[in-house]
Order: structure tokens, then C-alpha cells, then sequence
């Protein structure tokens, strides 16, 4: 049966991360009490004027139950009704004690669901069966393999863990997308590489820009569809976005999307992560998120409040689907595009394994200065200035350290 959500006490984890602070912003606009932790002192989203209070946890990769116990500790202090892991390590150390939250809401799918569409093998997979297309590859069991495979590969190619957090003799670790553009990098990567980061898939390199198609589905219905093009990354050969724009979504990438978590089971929010492959148009599909994503703003900007909806959605309440938006957006993480044009600045295209035909660095500082009117400052807001001064202050720590 529908009704109207009153307000909810909200707990968020992970307050370092951007997305948290989005998600905080988005709840506490709505009239929700919203709660943040984090594993280190100060948070970005601990900052914002939309959240009540911020406590220090342990870090969940590194000790995950602890870090659970913490949190249920808190959860019973603030009287949290919904609790929203925003990591990947948070939301896989908490998920096991789902049964243990017996007043508290966790609006994601169960542990093993969220598992197995976190392991890229299995999802390549399962997309490949869907018709999906999938980049060239080979998967390296452990570091033996991955040396016998360097005469026999195609280079350029993209080495990724089957997760982005691994874990090997009871210990967990995060893991990171590297490059090799030769049989030497990939033996400089290997050394590198520990063994929580096998298997690892040795994949071709897809070349063009990233197209990401978010997601919210609940009970069978798709609740939210949302999409974006990557401008700029960090690192600039590829990672997290810091400068993207809202683009119209695809119906067929959407129509695939949705397809790929159906065969998963999903019910939640989730981005769907595609490579434009620049000579052929086609779409690759590189990895999916089963949580919020880092540039999850853009989306609220543009019209899509995915956090809201999902709480929404979540709490039985009657959710009309939303799918117009405004298209042309763009959004700017600052300090990140900042790192971007450092990067950019201090090295080569070869040795940020970037494209040969990449413009130099004068065209990145063009572009890096070339603002747009009516482009959104992601943490910089006139009416929460706290968490941008905050970040600040953190930036130039860094960089004194």
C-alpha cells in the first residue's frame, strides 16, 4: 500500500567521498535528519550544513567488523531508520549484518546480489550472453600467469582486478585499473600488483569517450534513468570523472542496462559504465557500481534526485518514474580537475598511457580555464559553502605533506 514518507533519520558512511555529500545534501533538502561517518576526521560531507552531526569509524577495508560494530553502536545512538553504505568496503562489511538491522532499512540487494555483480568476470560474462559488447580479454589467476601472457597480447591493454576490492588471506585491499602500453609495463604492473588484485582481467584497450546510463530499479520498475559523457578524468587516462556533462540516454544502452541487472536480480541504484569505442561508435561495456556514484550531483542538477527517489522508492511510497531531465549540464569537480591538469602538466601523454594523438599540455590548460556559463561547481554551493572550504584546506594539506 502507498503513502507519504514522513521523515526519516538517515545514516550515510563514507563522508570523504563525494557521493556521500550529494546524498546528504539531497536527504537533508527533503526534510530528513541525516547523519554522516567517516574514517577520518573532518569529512566533506560532515561539513554540510544539511547534516546533524559526524563521527570517526574505523576503516572498513581494514577492519571490517569493527567498522560494522561502530556503526550499529551509532545507528542505536542517533535512532537511525535508513542506512546508506556509500564505499564498496562499507557497504560489503555491513551487508552480512543485514539480519542484525532489524529497525533500520538498508535499501540495497542482498550480500551475495551485490557480490556477484561486483565481480567483472562474471559480469562480462553474463553481458556477453545478453549481446552485449565486451573489450578483448584474458584473465590472469595469479602473477605467473600474467607473466606468461606478455608475449602473447595485443598491446595497449587495461589491467583490471576481477574487484575493485579484493581480498586474500583475510585481508581486504583496494584495488586499481592500471595500464600497459608494452610487454615492460606490464611486468612493472605485475611486480606491483598484490595478490588480493588476482584474477585479473588483461583486457584491450577501448579508445573514446565514457558514457555512463544510471540507473534506479525497484520491485521490477524503473524508477530513475539517468546519463552522462565523461569530459575529464582522473587519473586522465581514465578514472573518476571531474568535469562530465548530462547527454539524452540511449534507449537501446538503457534497454541493454537495464537487461544486464535484470539478469542479476538488482533492486536499487546502479550505474551501467560503457566505452564509445571512437573508431566504430560501438559501446563496450566497462564495469557496473551497484551504489552511488561519485558524480551522482550532475544527476540532481540536471533533475533526477536519485538519492531522494530512492528513499522514496524504497519506503513503499507511490514513486512516478522519471526519465526527462535537462540535457547539457555540466559539472565540475574542482580540486579533482585541478589534479587532472597538474597530471597533465608535470607528465607525457605515453607516460599517462593516454592516446598518441592526445593534445598537448597548453590545449589541457585551455580547456581547464574555458568555463561555460551556467556550469555546476560539484562541491562549491553558495548556500553550503562549509564542505568546498573544508576540501580546500585538506587539497593544500596534501600537497605541503
Amino acid at each position: 500500500r502507498a503513502f507519504v514518507t514522513a521523515s526519516q533519520v538517515v545514516f550515510v558512511t563514507d563522508g570523504e567521498q563525494r557521493s556521500a555529500l550529494a546524498v546528504v545534501r539531497s536527504l537533508g533538502r527533503a526534510g530528513h535528519r541525516v547523519y554522516v561517518c567517516a574514517s577520518r576526521r573532518r569529512s566533506l560531507a560532515g561539513a554540510s550544513r544539511f547534516a546533524r552531526d559526524e563521527a570517526r569509524v574505523s576503516d572498513p577495508l581494514a577492519h571490517p567488523d569493527r567498522f560494522a560494530d561502530e556503526v550499529r553502536a551509532l545507528l542505536a545512538r542517533w535512532n537511525v531508520s535508513v542506512l546508506i553504505p556509500i564505499g564498496d568496503a562499507s557497504l560489503l562489511a555491513l551487508l552480512p549484518h543485514r539480519a542484525d538491522l532489524t529497525r533500520v532499512l538498508l535499501p540495497f540487494p542482498d550480500e551475495t546480489v551485490v557480490r556477484r555483480i561486483a565481480d567483472k568476470a562474471e559480469l562480462l560474462e553474463v553481458a556477453t550472453r545478453a549481446g552485449i559488447a565486451v573489450p578483448r580479454q584474458r584473465t590472469a589467476m595469479d602473477s605467473d600467469a600474467l607473466g606468461a601472457l606478455a608475449a602473447e597480447l595485443a598491446y595497449p591493454v587495461v589491467l583490471k582486478p576481477a574487484r575493485s576490492v579484493g581480498e586474500h588471506a583475510g585481508q581486504r585491499a583496494k584495488l586499481v585499473v592500471r595500464h600497459a602500453a608494452n610487454a615492460r609495463d606490464l611486468e612493472r604492473a605485475r611486480h606491483e600488483l598484490s595478490a588480493a588484485a588476482y584474477p585479473v582481467l588483461v583486457q584491450q584497450r577501448i579508445v573514446g569517450p565514457g558514457v555512463g546510463i544510471f540507473l534506479l530499479v525497484w520491485n521490477g520498475e524503473t524508477i530513475a534513468t539517468f546519463s552522462h559523457r565523461r569530459i575529464r578524468e582522473k587519473p586522465p587516462s581514465g578514472g573518476v570523472s571531474v568535469y562530465r556533462e548530462s547527454i539524452p540516454a540511449d534507449p537501446e544502452l538503457v534497454a541493454r542496462s537495464r537487461a544486464l541487472l535484470d539478469a542479476f536480480g538488482w533492486c536499487g541504484v546502479a550505474m551501467v559504465e560503457y566505452k564509445m569505442d571512437e573508431r566504430t561508435g560501438t559501446p563496450f561495456l566497462m564495469e557496473v557500481n551497484g551504489r552511488f556514484w561519485g558524480s551522482v550531483q550532475l544527476a540532481i542538477d540536471a533533475g533526477v534526485d536519485f538519492p531522494a527517489l530512492l528513499l522514496r522508492a524504497s519506503l513503499g511510497e507511490e514513486v512516478r518514474p522519471v526519465s526527462a531531465y535537462r540535457t547539457g549540464i555540466r559539472s565540475r569537480w574542482f580540486w579533482g580537475d585541478v589534479d587532472h591538469l597538474l597530471a597533465r602538466l608535470r607528465h607525457s601523454p605515453a607516460a599517462l598511457s593516454l592516446p598518441a594523438d592526445t593534445p598537448g599540455r597548453w590545449h589541457a590548460v585551455r580547456d581547464f580555464l574555458r568555463v561555460r556559463a551556467g556550469d555546476r561547481e560539484e562541491i562549491l554551493r553558495a548556500d553550503d559553502p562549509r564542505p568546498f572550504a573544508r576540501e580546500t584546506a585538506q587539497w593544500f594539506g596534501a600537497v605541503i605533506r
